[in-house]
């Protein structure tokens, strides 16, 4: 099967870059123009990877990565004009899975995007243990990538369900940042231990009652981070 993937930026030239690119490497590419545009396609098709320009017109790409968060764990790469580190934080906030920085190397995106795949596909040959585990009110189902927490289900993004399954499969064991930077993002990934912050952050709003005081995902301070259920 080709991996589907969706090229999203206003700038004709570099999508007709990443396209032929791509298409030589065997994958379907669908491509869009504004943020609109490809909000409606990735709702009406499924993709393995989406790369999201930050600069769009009509939506923005993080107000674009944000609504798809609502309804999708599709990986997002953003690609950003910008150096700044804000930004590309403030991308990975909005539940982006990596950024790439212009002007980029069409290797380095073809590279990103195998890494993101190839962990993708592991995951899903390797999910044959117990699948669906429960520590008080939380419920996770590994095959269907789902948690619900009392009975609700809670949307997370595809790296932050990765964060919480390898902390849940491995209960008081302390992962330092790196080591979740490694393991979760790969040794390829260029980014910082903040990313990880940002994450665990996101990741506590959304399955704990009080994020400051939390009963699932624990910091130990000064090491990092574990799993521990009162």
């Amino acid at each position: 099967m080709a991996k589907k993937v969706l090229v999203v930026d206003d700038e004709k030239l570099i999508v007709k870059g990443i396209r032929f690119s791509l298409e030589q490497d065997g994958m379907e590419v669908d491509c869009a123009y504004d943020g609109e545009e490809a909000l409606r396609m990735a709702k009406e098709k499924d993709y393995d990877i989406i790369l999201l320009d930050v600069m769009l017109p009509k939506l923005d790409g993080f107000e674009v990565c944000q609504q798809l968060r609502e309804t999708s764990s599709v990986p997002v790469v953003m690609l950003t004009a910008k150096g700044d580190d804000m930004d590309k934080i403030l991308g990975l906030e909005y539940g982006a899975d990596d950024y790439i920085t212009k002007p980029f190397n069409i290797l380095e995106v073809k590279a990103r995007i195998k890494a993101i795949m190839r962990r993708t596909e592991k995951k899903t040959t390797t999910q044959t243990k117990s699948r669906v585990i429960q520590a008080g009110d939380l419920v996770m189902d590994c095959e269907a990538r789902r948690v619900s927490i009392d009975g609700k289900e809670v949307n997370l993004t595809a790296k932050e369900f990765d964060v919480l399954e390898l902390l849940i499969f491995n209960p008081n064991k302390v992962y330092s940042r790196e080591n979740l930077l490694n393991i979760v993002w790969g040794y390829e990934y260029p980014g910082d231990v903040r990313t990880v912050d940002v994450h665990i952050r996101r990741l506590r709003e959304k399955i704990e009652t009080n994020p400051s005081d939390p009963k699932y995902v624990h910091t130990k301070w000064g090491v990092g981070y574990y799993f521990q259920h009162a």
